[in-house]
C-alpha cells in the first residue's frame, strides 16, 4: 500500500483507545471478521487477533499510516500480518482508499491456555477505548463479537504489565468488571 493512494489501517483492540497512539482515527466497521483472544509462541500472553467470520460486523477505527511508515506500525504489531480489506469495510473517510487489518494467520496461533492469560490492564485499555468511541453499547458489542474468553484474566491492575496501560475512571473499571462477570471469566490474582 502506498500513502499516496490513502493507506489506512483498521484497529479493533488497543488501537481503538486514542490514548495509546498518535494516529487520528475515525470510526469504522469491518464486515466478515470476528475478534479472538489467541496465543502464539511469539508472546507469553493471550492477545487479540481477528479471524474470518462471514456476516459478523466489528466496530473499530481507521487511521492513516503516519508518513506512510508501515514499518513503525508493523513493529508495533510484530506478531501479526497485514491483510488488505478490500470492500469489506464501511467508513466516512474519503482519503482511505485502501485499508489493512492486522491478523495472525490460521495455523500460527492457538487457543488460550491457563499459562497464557489475558492481562487485565490490556483489556482495560481496549474497553476504555470502546466505551469512549461507541458508548456502553459498543462495549457490549465488543464482548459479543470476541471469542477466546476461556483464557484466564490476570489481574495486574495494581502493577500493570501492559506497556500502554491507561488510568481508568471508576465507571470504566465497573464496566469492565461487569462484563467479565457476565461472561464468567476466570481470574488469576
Amino acid at each position: 500500500m502506498d500513502q499516496a493512494i490513502g493507506a489506512y489501517f483498521f484497529g479493533y483492540g488497543s488501537l481503538v483507545n486514542r490514548d495509546t497512539h498518535t494516529y487520528a482515527p475515525a470510526a469504522a466497521e469491518v464486515i466478515g471478521w470476528r475478534r479472538a483472544w489467541r496465543h502464539t509462541p511469539l508472546r507469553s500472553l493471550s492477545f487479540l487477533t481477528v479471524r474470518p467470520s462471514p456476516g459478523t460486523v466489528l466496530q473499530g477505527v481507521i487511521a492513516a499510516v503516519l508518513g506512510g511508515d508501515w514499518q513503525a506500525l508493523d513493529a508495533r504489531e510484530f506478531a501479526y500480518e497485514r491483510v488488505g480489506l478490500g470492500a469489506g469495510i464501511r467508513h466516512d473517510v474519503a482519503a482511505a482508499q485502501e485499508v489493512a487489518i492486522y491478523a495472525i494467520p490460521e495455523g500460527r496461533h492457538q487457543a488460550p491456555t491457563p499459562e497464557s492469560p489475558i492481562l487485565l490492564s490490556y483489556l482495560d485499555v481496549v474497553i476504555q477505548g470502546y466505551f469512549r468511541e461507541f458508548g456502553a453499547a459498543g462495549v457490549a458489542d465488543f464482548f459479543a463479537t470476541t471469542d477466546g474468553w476461556e483464557a484466564p484474566i490476570l489481574n495486574d491492575r495494581a502493577a500493570p504489565q501492559y506497556p500502554r496501560h491507561q488510568r481508568l475512571t471508576g465507571e470504566e473499571h465497573e464496566l469492565v468488571d461487569h462484563w467479565l462477570g457476565e461472561i464468567r471469566a476466570g481470574r488469576l490474582g
